[in-house]
């Protein structure tokens, strides 16, 4: 059986279910697992371990140049390791793979889901189906009153339903993990693995930044991973219903996204 295109090991889980709202954030946050409040360094991380600076995008880049070669569990706990629990994973659930991966190396991190209000049923159902498999601690990011006059397709609804919900939600954190590809789309070609996010104000690790369609599609079918049932339909990149479509064989999967506006990201990773 193959694995990730760098190998990993695995850990089991432990976790708990609770309910919480961000205060003062206007989107209403449900956790599928109880609150972590400490801000220490996480599983694995010995005293004194060297912290990189979280502004210095020379020791960045550096370790981001140097996880080039090394395995996304490798850059996961690298950043596990300096952040522990000011650290939290953005997941889209179009695959689970970045989550399988995450909880190998920390059981308990916290995955934020973002509910713009306008996700396929099927998108929902899988959300639970993964949260089901590794009881995650999981948190669903929903927007503030704000984003009503801005309904799925308009011109304010991503910065409304993603990108101000997920800011609030990251807030007091020092990074943040994405299943960022730099195939995913031709603005992303060029993603490093960890970088300084200016618009957040900390740092961004993107571990499956090297992957390809192809990596990821093995990577879960060799273990065994739940799949979004929309994949087997000719949806290729998932987001919400009334702006994603179908593509035809050979067309790029981005073109379902968005299709006729020209519109290539909703401003999360730009």
């Amino acid at each position: 059986m193959t694995t990730e295109p760098r190998s990993d090991t695995d850990t089991d889980t432990d976790a708990r279910r609770a309910v919480e709202t961000v205060a003062g954030s206007g989107a209403v946050i449900r956790s599928g697992s109880a609150p972590r409040a400490e801000t220490g360094p996480g599983p694995g991380t010995e005293p004194g371990a060297a912290q990189v600076p979280a502004d210095d995008a020379a020791a960045l880049a550096k370790v981001s140049a140097e996880l080039e070669t090394q395995s996304a569990t490798a850059a996961i706990g690298w950043a596990v390791e300096r952040y522990g629990r000011a650290l939290g994973l953005a997941c889209s659930f179009q695959d689970c793979v970045v989550v399988d991966l995450a909880v190998q190396v920390d059981p308990g991190i916290e995955v934020l889901f973002l509910d713009t209000g306008s996700h396929f049923p099927e998108t929902l159902a899988y959300v639970e189906e993964v949260r089901a498999r590794y009881d995650l601690n999981l948190t669903v990011v929903t927007p503030g009153l704000e984003a009503d006059p801005w309904p799925c397709g308009t011109e304010r609804c991503c910065e409304l339903r993603k990108v101000a919900p997920l800011h609030r939600a990251l807030q007091g954190r020092r990074a943040w993990l994405t299943g960022l590809k730099r195939v995913d789309a031709p603005t992303r070609a060029a993603a490093p693995i960890v970088s300084w996010d200016d618009a957040r104000g900390m740092v961004k690790v993107n571990p499956m930044a090297t992957w390809t369609d192809d990596d990821t599609d093995r990577y879960a079918a060799d273990h065994g991973l739940p799949v979004h049932p929309l994949l087997a339909k000719g949806y290729r990149s998932i987001g919400c219903a009334p702006t994603t479509r179908p593509v035809a064989p050979g067309e790029d999967p981005r073109a379902g996204r968005w299709s006729g506006t020209g519109k290539l990201e909703c401003g999360l990773h730009s």
